[in-house]
């Protein structure tokens, strides 16, 4: 299938790899569109952290790196999916967030899942724009 104009895949080693058939981000004209992240470390694909709060730490290093790799950073980002494996985290991941997007405060959903990938407690994709 060919690639439609003005999409570019991007990848970057300094966050974790793919664990399916799926890019860490892709761009169409300006907009990137993550993947979901979870706290993987990106040299040795393990789980960092077991709480939320230490995962959402990982989570937003790993998504801040693909971001980085597109020319674009957490300051771009217009639109965040925040998924948690127990709602009850809400508050410890609301906290790390926040020190992470400081004054900007992109648009955000923020939804329970059942079971995430590698039974993570905090998965986050972003949407951004480049300035």
């Amino acid at each position: 299938m060919k690639k439609p104009k003005g999409v570019g895949v991007v990848a970057t080693d300094q966050a974790p790899k793919a664990i399916g058939p799926y890019s860490q981000a892709v761009e169409v004209n300006g907009v990137i569109y993550t993947a979901g992240q979870v706290a993987l470390d990106p040299k040795n694909g393990g789980l960092v952290g077991t709480t939320a709060a230490e995962q959402t730490e990982q989570v937003l290093k790993n998504l801040a790196a693909v971001l980085g790799a597109a020319g674009a950073s957490l300051q771009d980002v217009v639109k965040t999916t925040v998924y948690l494996a127990d709602m009850g985290d809400f508050a410890a991941m609301n906290e790390v967030y926040a020190k992470y997007f400081g004054k900007h405060k992109p648009a955000r959903s923020t939804v329970q899942a059942a079971r995430l990938p590698r039974d993570a407690r905090v998965e986050i994709d972003a949407i951004a724009v480049k300035a």
